[in-house]
């Protein structure tokens, strides 16, 4: 796994394990893909992280837009998952996407982010995106991260009461 520390003066730098508990999280992930006038478009998504693996999984509509705009540019794809609380964190990050059509699969991958996010898969969402799975109509995109570019507020030395911090992302 590749990580660039976002913010080089932290006095602790992320680590993987860092990383890993971090993605466990029950947040969203923001996806960029590049739309066909070529704009990114971002949508937020929940996802499945496999640290074995390193990948991102997230399930969609395979007649989503950003399905459409990952099958034109795969090696065009960002990601962004951030904790607004303190201390401010998150891990971002440039990918290559790919579209799993194996049904299989996909139940397994939704079975997971159903169990991350709601505890259950008793729930009438999971029951509804399982289904649509089996019927072929959602699919399971598996972004392959080129690296993790991570921040964490709580790993930089504390500034004095007249300092002002700035971040650049």
């Amino acid at each position: 796994m590749k990580i660039i520390q976002a913010l080089p003066n932290m006095s602790k730098h992320v680590t993987e394990t860092d990383i890993n508990n971090f993605l466990e999280y029950k947040l969203n992930l923001q996806i960029a893909t590049i739309d066909e006038e070529g704009y990114p478009m971002i949508q937020p998504t929940w996802f499945l992280y496999d640290k074995d693996s390193a990948k991102i999984y997230l399930c969609t509509e395979k007649a989503a837009k950003k399905v459409q705009n990952i099958i034109r540019n795969p090696d065009k794809v960002y990601f962004s998952i951030d904790d607004e609380n303190w201390p401010l964190k998150g891990v971002k990050g440039r990918a290559i996407a790919t579209i799993s059509d194996d049904i299989q699969k996909n139940m397994l991958i939704m079975e997971k982010i159903s169990m991350k996010y709601l505890g259950t898969l008793e729930h009438p969402l999971p029951k509804m995106v399982m289904e649509n799975i089996r019927k072929g109509i959602e699919v399971a995109i598996e972004i392959t991260p080129k690296f993790f570019s991570a921040w964490d507020l709580g790993k930089t030395k504390r500034p004095s009461e007249n300092q002002l911090i700035f971040v650049e992302f």
